[in-house]
């Protein structure tokens, strides 16, 4: 099991944060870092021999009611994982969002757009995880996902933090008792029903029992989502996931 930290599209901070980790993740695309835009040379010095993941544009939809949108979603999708083949990502994080989630029929759509996306991220050589935003107004809802992400053959982005604010820790034991077996990555962070997410493991409500129990023998990645540029912080939140997941860090 490899344990990275998140660092939104900041290669300043990909730089600073503690070669600890096994990884980085790093935000790319639209409304973040243009991924052309990276030096390699430069992304391998930063990297300084950790791993990189990226997280796919945050804001873009993955369907939409157009045929001619969805293709040219489904292309940018592909433009961004060729060159972060090239950059050498291990793997691509893509949100699960919809045009309109609560359209039963839709879903359809929905699984063919990912299908196309996980096979153009198998082109370049890059493993797409769906992760899951249900909390969202547009994010596809918990249940639906596992579903999409099974019938489509595509690894999943378990994010423990977006499951509890979609249905508490009653809905993070309920997808990892049907889906665990698709989890490939993770995103762990602490929140609280109040609106705190993002907060340091320990600080919220999410039972991590619970996830240990869903994810036994887990030997994925698992990316620390916690918003500080404080390293204590982020070893501390690290070495509570690795002993909850039976590692050390």
């Amino acid at each position: 099991m490899d344990i990275g930290v998140t660092v939104g599209d900041d290669l300043d901070r990909l730089a600073a944060s503690p070669a600890a980790f096994d990884f980085v993740e790093l935000g790319v695309g639209a409304g973040s870092l243009p991924p052309e835009s990276i030096d390699p040379d430069r992304l391998e010095r930063e990297l300084a021999g950790r791993d990189l993941v990226v997280h796919l544009p945050y804001s873009q939809l993955l369907t939409s009611y157009a045929r001619e949108v969805n293709d040219a979603i489904v292309a940018y999708q592909r433009r961004l994982l060729e060159r972060a083949g090239d950059l050498g990502a291990r793997k691509a994080v893509l949100h699960a969002t919809s045009a309109d989630r609560d359209d039963v029929e839709f879903r359809e759509t929905a699984g063919e757009q990912l299908r196309r996306v996980a096979d153009a991220g198998r082109e370049a050589g890059v493993e797409v995880v769906v992760e899951n935003v249900g909390h969202q107004h547009r994010g596809i809802q918990l249940s639906v996902l596992g579903d999409i992400a099974r019938e489509t053959d595509t690894a999943v982005c378990f994010d423990v933090g977006h499951a509890y604010m979609e249905g508490g820790n009653k809905a993070i034991r309920r997808f990892l008792r049907s889906h665990a077996d698709r989890v490939s990555h993770l995103h762990c962070h602490d929140v609280r029903r109040r609106g705190d997410t993002h907060i340091p493991i320990g600080a919220g409500e999410v039972d991590y029992e619970a996830v240990s129990a869903g994810l036994e023998g887990f030997d994925g990645t698992v990316a620390l989502e916690v918003f500080t540029d404080d390293d204590d912080l982020l070893v501390d939140s690290a070495e509570r996931v690795a002993d909850r997941l039976g590692t050390s860090f």
